[in-house]
């Protein structure tokens, strides 16, 4: 398993009247969790990109359980916890200290420039074999 955690001040434009966080602010938090976990890995997505390759969201889900609010410290945990094949499923955990404010997932797939699924480059396999722990 990969771990990559990104730490986040809500800022006054992702809030409503009452100060708590609009739904919808999560998922780009979701998303810069997602490319720090890819920096960390070696494979940052600007990188990919010039390769010709993208990672479109296929899926994703949250489940809220607390509210955020203005001018909260929150902690983005990114989690891989299966080495990816053609798609990759990521895990993620939104948290205020200790505290679990929502969890949820997505799930990617490998497209070339012209949008056809592909699999992924031969270093990106040897990336995460090397992040697994097998051969690849």
């Amino acid at each position: 398993m990969i771990t990559s955690t990104t730490q986040l001040t809500v800022r006054y434009a992702e809030t409503d009247m009452m100060g708590v966080v609009y739904h919808g602010s999560y998922i780009p938090w979701l998303e810069v969790g997602r490319t720090q976990l890819l920096k960390e890995l070696g494979l940052p997505y600007r990188q990919l990109e010039e390769s010709g390759f993208r990672l479109p969201v296929l899926e994703v889900s949250l489940k809220y359980l607390r509210p955020a609010r203005y001018d909260d410290l929150v902690t983005v945990v990114t989690r891989l916890t299966e080495r990816p094949l053609l798609r990759i499923r990521l895990e993620y955990e939104v948290r205020r200290g200790e505290e679990l404010l929502a969890t949820g997932h997505s799930v990617h797939a490998f497209i070339d420039l012209q949008g056809r699924p592909v699999r992924p480059p031969a270093a990106v396999v040897a990336l995460f074999a090397a992040a697994f722990g097998s051969a690849g």
